[in-house]
Order: C-alpha cells, then structure tokens, then sequence
C-alpha cells in the first residue's frame, strides 16, 4: 500500500491542473461554432418576430443563448452556451447552467435571449462571476400569429427574457436559477 505524502499530493493536484490547462479551448474553432448558431438565432427570431429588431435596437447588450437542453428524472438539468453581443459585435461568451428537484420527467431543447435594456444591467450582468437572472427580469412571450409579447411593463424592465424555439416532452421552460458564467470556448 502506497502512502501519499503532502509533496506527492501536490504533484498530483499539479499535474492535474496542468492537464486541465490543455483542454481550455484556446485557438479552438468553438468560439467560431457559437458565434455562427448565435447569428442564426438572430436571424430566426427577427424574421419569425419582428418585434425583436426593436428589442435588439433599443438593448444596451443581447445574450443569445441558441441552444439549451434540459433533461430531468426527478434532478434535473440544463445547459448551453452563447454570445453576448453589443452593438451587434460578440463581446463575450457565456455558459448557462440549471438544476431542479422536484416531480419531474422529460427532455427537451429551447433557445433563449436576454435583452439588457439599461446600460446598468448589461454592466451588472458583465461584472457578476456568475449572474443569475433576478425577481426584476420580464418575460416576452411570442404569439402564435408571430408578434412578440412586449408591452409597456415589459419594456421598462432592466432585462427582458425570450424563451423560443421549445422542442421536447417537459412542458415550458423557465430561466429561473439559471446561471450565467463567462467561459474561454
């Protein structure tokens, strides 16, 4: 039986890290893929919505975040990834990650945009090391007959939510507990 000492531990704990280091996505293509999935969720919610182009002209900062899917038996998750983009320029790219607990089955896959309509969301949002969406957040429900859900409350809000593109077995999508993290893709 081997016996691991402090040196041997820290050895260990190093190299680790060092491994960990390799697979950081530097000079990678993945911040191309993201990039390309965001443009085409823009392009999707402007010609299916075209409310959003308003949205998109009055925000400080959109997060596009163009595919999440969601598992659940009884713990569930969720998780993707996406782009910030200011002034129609990718500034940053975040991963969105959720858990829940509770009677629940299913899978499914949606898509989701965060509109920050003031200049102190998006500056809030961009400080935070993990940012969640908070009780001040509106939700912007599209319609079947393709127009977008804003009214006079909903654009006043800091930040405003749209959740699209649902496909799956669990009813709904909710952002709430979602957590926002920037990531190196």
């Amino acid at each position: 039986m081997t016996e691991f000492s402090r040196r041997n531990l820290l050895a260990f704990g190093a190299a680790g890290l060092g491994l960990a280091a390799c697979g950081n996505g530097i000079g990678s293509e993945e911040g191309a893929r993201i990039d390309a999935r965001v443009d085409a969720t823009r392009d999707y919610l402007v010609s299916k919505y075209p409310g959003t182009q308003d949205l998109i002209n009055k925000s400080s900062g959109v997060l596009y975040m163009p595919l999440m899917t969601e598992a659940s038996f009884g713990v569930g998750g969720s998780y993707g990834r996406g782009a910030l983009r200011i002034n129609g320029v990718t500034v940053d790219f975040y991963s969105a990650a959720s858990a829940s607990i509770g009677f629940q089955i299913g899978a499914q896959q949606y898509a989701h945009a965060l509109f920050f309509m003031t200049p102190d969301a998006l500056s809030e949002f961009r400080r935070s090391d993990g940012w969640e969406l908070g009780a001040d957040a509106r939700y912007a429900l599209p319609d079947r007959g393709g127009a977008l859900g804003t009214d006079t409350t909903t654009s006043l809000a800091p930040v405003i939510a749209l959740v699209f593109g649902q496909a799956g077995l669990i009813a709904g999508a909710s952002l709430a507990g979602t957590k926002y993290t920037r990531i190196i893709p």
